[in-house]
């Protein structure tokens, strides 16, 4: 059976349900998009191994691989898509549909779509003529966890000589990017009727001294770190959600707060984290069992690459395109554990990642297709 051809494979991918949540009722797993693109690597000669995660049993990795020994280049991109507002799509998230020369569908560049385009440049190339290991990486959790990349680094035979995730950036090379933290600070105090409060320890009032602080961290990180790559040069700190208290006449007894950190390459999560703790020290010390720090997730480190890789060098030349810097994070720091010359470069605008009614422009698709089969052939011919 020959390969299906471009728009098949990316219907496909399309119309196979991956959403990936930290809510249980929306997770779904990712395996039948596995067992799709394992079917078709089969199909140009691909070698598959398809692994269950560690934590979860129902989420998978697979990689495939055409070729022996160690070296060669990776293509690497994640299962799984963001969930979605039903009331805000105008069309069937998970029907490919054409459009005024888009082509709409939830994962349709974030990135489930990646796939169709380098399983079509592949089968476009002379497979007799390859001469280093060639092999794709297919993830599940990046919309939440990592998980499935945070295995990958850990598994001791996969040594592609270069990396790249296919992540939507308009085919515009990415050599480092921010990290990521979330983080919920809680408040646990002492209920009690509002008429008499010195009776209780109102948490919200005690969380508005925590902000106070977490005020001034956000400066510190603002004036203390750059670097001058990136759009927003310095670390961030949002302030994201927060809730507490059930009733005006009652002292409130718990308080959350939720926050993004967003550290720069160099500024390791071990230090943002202690950052975060020195913070909201004095408080601790005033109201003694009261103030907790949590990560929600798994903190995800900064990527830090290089201009002068010999990858960032080619991808630069193939897609006249600077190397760039961005905000956002993806699997890149735990790829890069593996010993390889990693980029981030896909197909798509990441002004359409998360968004209702998700597209890849179809004009972009035939020179987003030379640059993939390019950097496929420069690396493997």
């Amino acid at each position: 059976m020959a390969l299906p051809d471009f728009l098949h494979l990316y219907r496909e991918l399309i119309a196979t349900p991956s959403i990936s949540s930290l809510d249980p009722k929306l997770s779904q797993s990712n395996h039948a998009v596995i067992e799709h693109l394992a079917s078709w690597c089969e199909e140009l000669g691909f070698a598959c191994e398809i692994k269950p995660l560690s934590t979860d049993a129902d989420k998978f990795n697979l990689i495939a691989k055409r070729g022996h020994g160690s070296g060669g280049l990776m293509l690497a991109g994640h299962t799984d898509t963001v969930p979605f507002d039903q009331g805000r799509w105008s069309m069937d998230p998970f029907t490919l549909s054409e459009r005024d020369n888009k082509l709409f569908g939830l994962g349709s560049i974030d990135m489930k779509g990646f796939f169709a385009f380098v399983l079509n440049a592949i089968a476009e190339l002379d497979a007799s003529k390859q001469q280093q290991p060639l092999l794709i990486l297919a993830t599940a959790d990046e919309e939440t966890t990592m998980a499935g990349a945070q295995e990958v680094a850990k598994y001791p035979d996969l040594k592609p000589a270069r990396c790249v995730i296919g992540e939507p950036t308009d085919m515009t090379p990415v050599f480092t990017h921010k990290g990521h933290m979330t983080s919920a600070i809680r408040i646990v105090g002492k209920s009690g009727h509002s008429s008499d409060p010195e009776r209780g320890i109102n948490a919200i009032e005690v969380m508005h001294l925590v902000i106070q602080k977490l005020l001034v961290l956000k400066e510190d990180l603002k004036n203390k770190y750059s670097i001058e790559h990136f759009a927003i040069p310095y670390p961030t700190l949002n302030l994201g959600h927060i809730h507490g208290g059930d009733n005006a006449n009652r002292i409130c007894g718990c308080c959350e707060l939720q926050l993004d950190m967003r550290p720069l390459p160099g500024l390791s999560i071990v230090e943002l984290q202690a950052m975060l703790l020195a913070a909201t020290q004095d408080i601790t010390a005033r109201y003694p069992g009261c103030v907790e720090v949590i990560d929600m997730h798994d903190p995800i480190p900064a990527f830090a690459g290089t201009t002068d890789s010999a990858l960032v060098q080619l991808a630069q030349k193939i897609s006249q395109q600077p190397a760039i810097a961005v905000n956002y994070c993806t699997e890149a720091p735990f790829i890069q554990q593996l010993g390889c010359e990693t980029i981030v470069m896909g197909p798509g605008s990441i002004n359409q990642a998360h968004q209702p009614d998700e597209f890849l422009a179809m004009d972009r698709i035939a020179p987003s297709q030379r640059i993939i089969k390019e950097l496929i052939q420069q690396s493997c011919w």
